[in-house]
């Protein structure tokens, strides 16, 4: 009982989260590259139906033309007829050459980037993504910020095990390996809100291990840029400045970074503008306080087994820690 009660809790939990991203369909493309990929499964598809009926069809055409009624007839033999060995040994033959070819099409159609495309160095661990900006100076988590209409390169690291990259409206799958460096770009033609997630089976949270990407008006990116790359705001109120000296004296500062601060951790998020994000947890909850203040007091309950394992914290200090970390935009 109380493990369904700790689910139905999760579930609750996650809803609000999970209903503000738009389903991520591959089928609703919304760049050029993944329209082709979109292009080639509907044409994967319609050559499978004609096939499909092409081969039921003469199925009951068999079964009705040539059924035995008088079991002194002898039917037709089509057995051992060369024709049609060839015909139906030739024909899946060139149905595969086809798709072999516009497979190739589509890949290399998406192989070479623009040569001016915006650099992202994107690290998968278990179980959230890193995003990180070397020509702006940014890192930031689970968040990934483009411009609209301009292509982006992304590098893809893991520090564990293998993860997939995908956004399926914006690009195709791509593995995330350890020790080696996988690279793919895209570019989002419509400002918006895109869901990517991971696509291979990487630890008992995969299912959350999930991302949004924001592809903003060229405006709104650069005013986006400016603000990450300015520092944290100085807490202000007395609270504020308790759930800082929290944050620096207490368990944080092991795994989290803060600019300007003491706190220099790379084990967890980069939280400098944490309270830009609209999700915690790899879209497991929306960004507000009331879920910042579930989070802080069992996070294991809300995501097991993530690698955010602390000791229980006062409420006191939770209520600081909540107006602190909802202050840094």
């Amino acid at each position: 009982m109380a493990g369904l009660v700790g689910g139905l809790v999760m579930i609750a939990f996650c809803l609000p989260a999970v209903a503000q991203a738009q389903a991520p369909s591959p089928l609703d493309p919304a760049s050029a590259g993944a329209q082709g990929i979109a292009d080639l499964y509907w044409l994967s598809f319609w050559i499978a139906v004609v096939v499909f009926v092409v081969v039921e069809g003469l199925l009951l055409y068999a079964l009705i033309r040539f059924r035995q009624t008088d079991p002194d007839v002898i039917p037709p033999k089509i057995h051992g007829s060369t024709p049609l060995e060839i015909a139906w040994t030739v024909a899946p033959a060139i149905v595969l050459v086809i798709l072999f070819v516009l497979m190739l099409r589509t890949m290399t159609a998406t192989a070479q980037p623009p040569a001016d495309a915006l650099q992202i160095k994107v690290t998968g661990h278990q179980w959230w993504w890193e995003f990180e900006y070397p020509e702006l100076g940014i890192v930031t988590a689970n968040e990934l910020h483009i411009p609209a209409g301009e292509a982006v390169v992304v590098e893809l690291y893991s520090d564990n095990v293998i993860h997939s990259f995908w956004i399926p409206r914006l690009a195709g799958k791509s593995d995330v390996i350890p020790g080696q460096t996988n690279t793919m770009w895209f570019q989002a033609d419509q400002a918006g809100t895109y869901r990517g997630q991971c696509a291979e089976l990487c630890g008992a949270q995969h299912a959350n291990m999930n991302f949004l990407v924001v592809a903003d008006l060229p405006g709104a990116f650069e005013a986006w840029v400016a603000q990450q790359q300015s520092p944290p705001v100085e807490p202000v109120t007395e609270l504020q400045q308790a759930g800082q000296e929290a944050f620096l004296t207490g368990q944080c500062i092991a795994c989290h970074k803060i600019e300007g601060t003491a706190a220099q951790g790379i084990i967890g998020p980069n939280l400098t503008h944490f309270a830009g994000r609209q999700t915690i947890a790899g879209l497991v909850l929306d960004n507000h306080p009331e879920n910042l203040a579930h989070w802080l007091t069992d996070n294991q309950k809300i995501k097991p087994l993530n690698k955010m394992v602390i000791t229980e914290l006062s409420q006191a200090d939770i209520e600081a820690l909540v107006t602190y970390l909802s202050s840094l935009e």
